[in-house]
């Protein structure tokens, strides 16, 4: 304890201002229930692009820099905390935002809650946390897709592709010269995408005036209109790419200030000053990815020399957010093209022969550093058939496991779709609109709340977490997806399985795919190979065997997959995103074999509903001793079983 006491001074009295973060002003302030305060406003800060601590923000070197030599930046930010802060636990919990959609609540126990801006290509506005990010001054190669188009179609805006539908900016076309229009009916097949010979579209305004319309740099119009059927991809010039990653390191900065610092460079305190002990990192799917990436690429260590994150929390994130690259999309998913599960994705080091990547690892920088943060990483099953989570667990060749470090617990929830479903107990699924089964309901959010808390007591008092739980490949546990389309039960009408395939992209000398950084010359890029998969095996139900299985899945209703399947559309038969599906059991067995189901049905596998409760309890009670769930979920959760009607 003395020791941590004195490195803490130490860094208030050496770093009255933390490198890199220059002003934070507090524009708001909020009076909270429970003896909180909500301090809202924006932050500053200033990179030396010949910083070590910035080489990993791509294009740094050519953005603009102030008189100083500085490349400059500003971002939204919002503080829960205690009102005292002298009461606060010494936890600070940094919740990395998703698309900009981030608030700062009383999180209870005395922790201090932050949240701020790092995509740098959203929209600014009301509740959205943002960053303002310089801009390249350069043009080059970049692509936009469009899929889904209405029929009759001429015109469409060159936003309206990946980045207009995720909350991000598009990039600006600099020149209709060299443009490329691809087309495909299908992104399964790797040699289905055609180029549109001849001047067949245009840079135009076809809404008004024929084909080839009006000049429009921001608008794309093709000759008899699009297709409805076909996925459109076009190849530009673009210009001005912001360097998103200046979003790393405002992050970096922001949180080294409040954990370090005492006032800014213009004089203003901090206002956690001298109580933050540690920190940790939160952040779910994209926002997961940024804590992978963050990691990977150098920035858990403050451009004061002390570690940023003690501890993060990676949710349903199995890639890197790959934004510090020269044209990125942060707010990708992982449709054809966008890349992300093209680097490293492991913990531990491992030799990627099958890409030619070499030897790596995600955690190879703060080890140098001596600053590596202790990981909880939780995943469930969608993260294996939509976001392929496979080569993070068994590399690109599938032959075995890759270990974990002994700062790194993984823990995987079966049986779920991405993040989670509703909970509760209801037989009967609800519709999903986009896809042909119904949404799996099977939770994940009463693991997760164990799992954080876990984490947290891990960082602050060094109480080991539970055991990672999750399928390997030694054990059984991981199979082909055609032993898994053999082993899931053939039920009359219901759709097989279907996964996401997983690319290996050529993407030009200038990338570096091991870092996802650098600029990408192969535009689209060229599909090389398809990496092999590996799934979670299942039982006679189609319902996973290995993990932290919840209640609901240990006394099923229905089958809980991670996978489902698109109902129209270009993807229409494909998999359906991030939505796992569920189908329940018949209720009766006359029911099921009317049905043609060889699934048993409820009466057959539970004597009563006051059986069926005590299985859910026996579950609930099993998950609490082995602190995979809190003991309130677990009471919850049993009455929400006998409150049933079924």
């Amino acid at each position: 304890m003395k020791t941590q006491l004195f490195i803490l001074a130490f860094a208030l009295a050496a770093t009255p201002a933390s490198a890199g973060l220059t002003r934070l002003t507090v524009e708001k302030t909020t009076p909270m229930s429970g003896g909180y305060v909500l301090l809202e406003g924006r932050f500053h800060g200033e990179l030396d692009p010949d910083s070590p601590h910035n080489a990993q923000v791509n294009d740094i070197k050519l953005a603009p820099r102030n008189a100083a030599g500085r490349v400059e930046y500003s971002a939204t930010f919002a503080i829960a905390k205690p009102e005292d802060v002298s009461r606060s636990s010494g936890m600070l919990v940094y919740d990395v935002p998703n698309r900009g959609n981030g608030a700062a609540t009383n999180i209870g126990d005395g922790h201090v809650h932050v949240v701020s801006g790092w995509q740098g290509d959203l929209e600014e506005g009301a509740g959205v946390q943002s960053l303002r990010a310089p801009s390249a001054t350069l043009n080059g190669p970049a692509i936009v897709r469009f899929l889904d188009i209405p029929a009759g179609t001429t015109t469409l805006s060159v936003k309206g592709g990946p980045q207009g539908k995720q909350g991000g900016r598009a990039f600006e076309v600099a020149t209709e010269e060299n443009a490329k229009l691809f087309i495909g009916a299908s992104d399964d097949d790797a040699g289905n995408q055609h180029e549109i010979q001849g001047r067949n579209f245009a840079f135009a305004d076809c809404s008004k005036t024929p084909f080839p319309g009006t000049l429009d740099l921001t608008k794309l119009c093709v000759k008899d209109g699009f297709d409805p059927k076909l996925a459109y991809t076009l190849a530009f010039t673009a210009k001005n790419p912001k360097v998103l990653g200046v979003g790393f390191a405002a992050t970096r900065d922001l949180v080294s200030f409040l954990r370090y610092g005492e006032r800014d460079a213009a004089g203003n305190p901090n206002p956690l000053a001298g109580k933050m002990r540690w920190a940790v990192g939160r952040g779910v799917s994209q926002s997961g990815n940024f804590l992978r990436a963050f990691v990977h690429l150098g920035f858990n260590t403050g451009e004061n020399g002390l570690q940023v994150f003690s501890g993060i929390n990676p949710i349903v994130a199995m890639r890197m957010n790959s934004m510090s690259y020269r044209f990125a999309s942060p707010g990708g998913l992982v449709g054809l093209y966008e890349i992300g599960n093209d680097g490293i994705n492991w913990w531990s080091e491992y030799d990627d022969k099958v890409r030619g990547l070499g030897r790596g690892s995600l955690l190879a920088r703060c080890t140098t550093a001596g600053h590596c943060p202790k990981v909880v990483e939780i995943l469930g099953s969608a993260e294996f058939w939509n976001l392929r989570a496979s080569v993070n667990f068994v590399g690109t060749d599938a032959k075995s496991d890759i270990p974990l470090p002994a700062n790194v617990r993984r823990y995987y929830n079966p049986g779920t779709h991405h993040n989670g479903g509703r909970g509760g107990f209801e037989r009967a699924g609800v519709a999903h609109n986009a896809c042909v089964l119904a949404s799996n309901p099977n939770p994940t959010s009463d693991a997760n709340r164990a799992l954080f808390k876990a984490l947290l007591d891990w960082v602050a008092d060094g109480t080991e977490p539970p055991p990672s739980k999750y399928p390997t490949l030694a054990a059984g546990q991981l199979i082909t997806p055609e032993a898994y389309d053999r082993a899931f039960p053939a039920i009359l009408d219901q759709p097989r399985p279907a996964y996401s395939p997983l690319y290996q992209y050529e993407l030009g000398d200038g990338f570096n795919t091991a870092d996802m950084t650098g600029a990408i010359s192969v535009t689209p890029p060229r599909i090389v190979r398809t990496i092999p998969q590996l799934f979670p095996r299942i039982d006679a139900d189609g319902n996973e065997l290995d993990g932290i299985r919840s209640p609901l899945l240990q006394a099923p209703l229905g089958s809980y997959v991670g996978w489902n399947v698109t109902t129209s559309g270009f993807q229409a038969g494909r998999y359906c995103g991030n939505t796992g599906g569920y189908i329940p059991f018949a209720a009766t067995r006359a029911e099921r074999l009317e049905k043609g189901d060889p699934r048993p049905s409820l009466e057959e596998r539970y004597a009563s509903h006051a059986a069926y409760v005590a299985k859910v309890k026996a579950a609930a009670d099993e998950l609490v001793a082995q602190r995979y769930m809190l003991a309130a979920d677990a009471a919850r959760i049993v009455s929400e079983a006998q409150a049933t009607k079924w």
